[in-house]
């Protein structure tokens, strides 16, 4: 559908919205129709245009997600989408979900939220958190938690550190002043997402009884590495699904992923798989998936080039600038449970260096983990791994 252009709100002056907010007040309603889910989508495309550090994402990655009839997601949920008006400008939007799988997973009765984008104006960042909250009080939730969009398996969290550092891929984008937004609406800190940095051209930082143990399995023989590709990409994605789901279901916020979200996911990821960065191991005795690691090319390096569209030039942007990817982002690195004493853990993030030596890939980003998963992020310490941003989910009781 086409998409009407806005005036960029953060030029104002600060003059001029304050007498705006002083004639017009705020009126959040569901979003209603095409024009109102144009507008959902381009909001952030007018609050961050000219913003160095902001990165696109293409229109119709965005469109796809938030459509029931495409996205598995709705097959087990349900969304209202909201807007902020002052005197017929938007300001804000949000989502406000249930996730029944989650719920039943989990054994709660959560609501989540998430697709928060508002101006700074605390006035309209509590009217769409209650209107969110009102719509999941009436369908019986006890408490909102987000931003996530849709789930933790999506982008999800407010950035509280590491402000000046452009976000990589899958990551959400967040300004400075929403903390306060969420402080002043009255939400508390939930969980802190942890976000790590990696030089793969150092390898004196990590721990020697890693590559010890690296070694130990290679010794071994014990299992077969089965690097994932395009062609064989879904079946590559059951493998994954398979270990992801048994090694996260422990974890906090944590919802496990059917085939056909998982599908949907690697349809998704599939133009920017690398056969480099992503595998499974198996386990030779039976053929079982022991381990896998889901490791994806940096391609926000690209996208901040598309401006969120392939047409009509960004097909050439993209085959340009895709050469010039020197960093992956770890997605997902699991390995089973009976497996975690093998040293196979140590084996997959070995290989990451492995990988940086046939490719030009010098530095890789790892997350985000748990802030309470003290084990994994000591691991990651060990590789040699650095905090260099955290991601902050909130809770508000209903």
């Amino acid at each position: 559908m086409p998409f009407p252009e806005f005036s960029n709100a953060s030029l104002d002056s600060a003059d001029s919205l304050a007498a705006e907010r002083a004639v017009h007040s705020v009126d959040v309603r569901a979003v209603a129709g095409r024009a109102d889910l144009a507008a959902f989508i381009r909001l952030p495309y007018r609050l961050y245009r000219g913003d160095p550090l902001w990165v696109a994402p293409l229109l119709t990655d965005i469109k796809r997600q938030l459509n029931p009839a495409k996205n598995p997601w709705f097959d087990h949920s349900e969304a209202e989408f909201f807007l902020a008006r002052r005197g017929g400008r938007v300001v804000g939007r949000i989502s406000a979900q249930i996730d029944h799988t989650f719920n039943e997973y989990q054994q709660n009765t959560w609501g989540l939220f998430g697709w928060f984008e508002c101006e700074n104006d605390d006035e309209a960042a509590r009217a769409l958190f209650d209107g969110a909250a009102d719509w999941l009080r009436a369908r019986g939730r006890d408490r909102m938690v987000g931003p996530c969009s849709f789930t933790t398996n999506d982008e999800c969290g407010v950035l509280i550190d590491g402000f000046d550092i452009a976000p990589g891929i899958l990551e959400p984008f967040t300004p400075r002043f929403y903390p306060g937004l969420f402080e002043a609406a009255g939400f508390a800190k939930a969980m802190d997402l942890l976000m790590w940095r990696l030089d793969l051209a150092d390898r004196a930082n990590v721990h020697p009884d890693i590559w010890s143990a690296s070694r130990r399995v290679d010794e071994d023989g014990s299992f077969l590495m089965k690097q994932f590709s395009r062609r064989s990409l879904n079946d590559d994605a059951d493998r994954f699904r398979d270990v992801y789901n048994a090694s996260w279901e422990k974890n906090w916020g944590f919802v496990p992923l059917n085939q056909r979200e998982m599908h949907y996911y690697a349809d998704s990821l599939r133009p920017i798989m690398d056969r480099h960065w992503s595998f499974a191991m198996i386990d030779r005795a039976d053929g079982s998936n022991a381990g896998a690691a889901l490791t994806l090319p940096d391609y926000n390096q690209v996208l901040r080039h598309l401006n969120g569209r392939l047409l009509p030039l960004g097909w050439l942007k993209l085959l340009w600038y895709r050469r010039k990817i020197d960093q992956v982002r770890v997605l997902a690195l699991g390995v089973k449970p009976k497996y975690r004493t093998t040293g196979l853990g140590a084996r997959m993030y070995t290989e990451h260096f492995t990988a940086a030596d046939r490719t030009r890939v010098v530095a890789l980003t790892m997350g985000w983990t748990l802030e309470s998963n003290e084990a994994i992020n000591r691991g990651i310490r060990g590789m040699g791994g650095t905090r260099f941003k955290t991601w902050r989910l909130y809770e508000r009781t209903l």
